[in-house]
């Protein structure tokens, strides 16, 4: 039986999902994750910027991103991200068989009330998770750029938070999202 065809159009923006085979980990140290964000660069600058990487979390065995595409569909750009990376990984760890579970899975975010939540969910992961007290420690993440602590590289915050009042923006999304670890919305 084919597999469904992942929905988009022009302009579209997805919550991408990849988890690890079996759930295994995909990266196993810190030059692991240097490596992903580097292949997710690089496909940018191949694909002449027609995607736009709107946050991400990488967590242990798994990434979140949110992506907007200008008139691409996203597999091609998750191929090669993904290929290129787990090639790698097999080499450094002489790993076996594919560092990928299936294929990624994509939604897409058709309205503002989801793009707040997926935003939300993927910077609360590690929290959720236990790795972290605040989103603002983990390290693989967004959102320290969203918050105005690490320069903005490699990711566009202003599709999220131009839902916030402008000049105050970092800090309601601040507020925003720390509101959920009270309350455990998100979590």
């Amino acid at each position: 039986m084919p597999r469904k065809k992942h929905e988009w159009y022009i302009d579209s923006k997805l919550h991408v999902v990849a988890r690890g085979n079996h759930r295994n980990d995909i990266f196993k140290d810190e030059t692991d994750y240097e490596l992903y964000l580097n292949y997710i660069k690089e496909a940018m600058e191949y694909y002449e910027n027609k995607y736009y990487i709107i946050a991400y979390v990488l967590m242990t065995n798994h990434v979140h991103l949110i992506i907007k595409t200008k008139d691409l569909d996203i597999s091609n750009f998750i191929k090669r991200v993904h290929s290129r990376y787990a090639w790698n990984f097999n080499k450094k760890y002489k790993y076996i068989g594919h560092l990928f579970q299936d294929r990624y899975r994509s939604e897409l975010i058709e309205d503002d009330k989801y793009m707040l939540e997926a935003s939300r969910y993927l910077h609360l992961n590690p929290v959720k998770a236990n790795m972290v007290e605040k989103p603002e420690d983990y390290r693989w993440s967004s959102y320290s750029m969203y918050i105005g602590e690490k320069k903005e590289k490699l990711i566009i915050t202003k599709e999220v938070l131009s839902y916030f009042q402008k000049g105050n923006e970092r800090e309601l999304y601040k507020r925003f999202v720390e509101s959920a670890i009270k309350t455990k919305i998100a979590l």
